[in-house]
């Protein structure tokens, strides 16, 4: 849970600097309205956790799981609840020790503080500015329409002849050479071409793709970016009623026949339409804001780094000298 105690610490430090740069308001008078407006706060918000002087409301609590990123909130809210008071609680004695001890003064913990603040009120803008933008059914058909290959479909049927180490390669089955895969994928092609066999029955004989093969290499319709490179190319490239060339790729040699072009509907990507319409006009937005401000830059601190200096070339040692064989001395005859 550190992650959680991080969070709840940082969301804790962005509410203190925010109060902080709150002025303090006058004392107000109680009255007989005021007094029961409090009783009705207290009631409603009451004290759930009380330790030394340090008194955790409900509301507070919620604040805090609501701060926690989406898939902890369950959790900090149902079996993990306790657990998640004590990181809570932990976090707030301390917050009430630090700033006993002048903390919050130090310079680099008021930088934080304002950094906290900001990033808080600036996530805070950020929903508020995608509240109030508008997407128009023009709007997304506009979307559509620019964009209609991501939207395109094909349905197509396949014949696979995998290779040994093929992730497809069949088990209890003689394992082919990349060579020999490529070989016999083109040999059932011609035989189909030829009218010798049918597409669906060489489907259901020899595709090493078995749960396919079973329905005479049946694929059904797919979009962009569900297949691997090579045979999505190769299968949106080919017309309706054709057989590609024999196409390779990582699960081996693919024969692949088209059946259908289409568009997936529009009512179907609407959803997803909306989101990256709405998304886009945040991004021009935010764009806009920046651009208006005229950003100036110091050109000189945001320079690249300089490219390290290139290494000297290797010089090879120089060969030794050769040294000069000592000259034979006579022997010394003894007197």
């Amino acid at each position: 849970m550190k992650k959680v105690i991080i969070t709840v610490s940082a969301l804790a430090l962005a509410l203190v600097a925010l109060a902080q740069d709150k002025p303090a308001a006058p004392p107000a008078t109680p009255t007989a309205a005021t007094t029961t407006a409090a009783v009705t706060a207290t009631n409603t918000d009451p004290v759930i956790i009380t330790a030394g002087t340090v008194a955790i409301h409900k509301s507070d609590f919620e604040t805090a799981v609501k701060s926690l990123p989406a898939e902890y909130q369950s959790y900090a809210l149902g079996p993990g609840k306790k657990q998640f008071a004590d990181d809570y609680l932990r976090m707030k004695l301390l917050a009430a020790e630090g700033l006993k001890n002048g903390l919050d003064k130090d310079a680099d913990v008021q930088k934080q503080l304002t950094l906290l603040r900001e990033n808080l009120v600036a996530q805070e803008e950020l929903k508020r500015l995608d509240s109030t933008i508008a997407v128009s059914d023009a709007d997304l058909k506009k979307a559509y329409d620019e964009n209609k290959k991501e939207y395109e479909q094909v349905k197509a049927k396949h014949i696979l002849i995998a290779f040994k180490g093929s992730p497809a390669a069949p088990k209890g089955k003689k394992e082919l050479t990349d060579a020999e895969a490529k070989a016999k994928a083109e040999t059932l092609r011609a035989e189909i071409v030829a009218g010798k066999a049918k597409f669906e029955d060489v489907a259901k004989k020899e595709s090493d793709d078995t749960e396919t093969g079973k329905n005479g290499g049946e694929l059904g319709a797919f979009s962009r970016g569900q297949m691997v490179p090579e045979f999505e190319q190769a299968a949106f490239s080919a017309k309706v009623g054709d057989m590609t060339p024999v196409v390779r790729t990582q699960f081996g040699y693919h024969i692949i026949k088209v059946e259908e072009h289409s568009m997936t509907p529009f009512e179907q990507v609407k959803p997803t339409l909306e989101k990256n319409v709405k998304q886009k006009k945040l991004r021009d937005t935010l764009d806009a804001l920046k651009e208006s401000a005229k950003p100036v830059y110091d050109e000189a601190y945001f320079a690249p780094p300089p490219a390290p200096p290139a290494p000297k070339p290797q010089v090879a040692p120089a060969a030794a000298p050769k040294s000069e064989k000592p000259a034979a001395q006579k022997p010394v005859k003894k007197p």
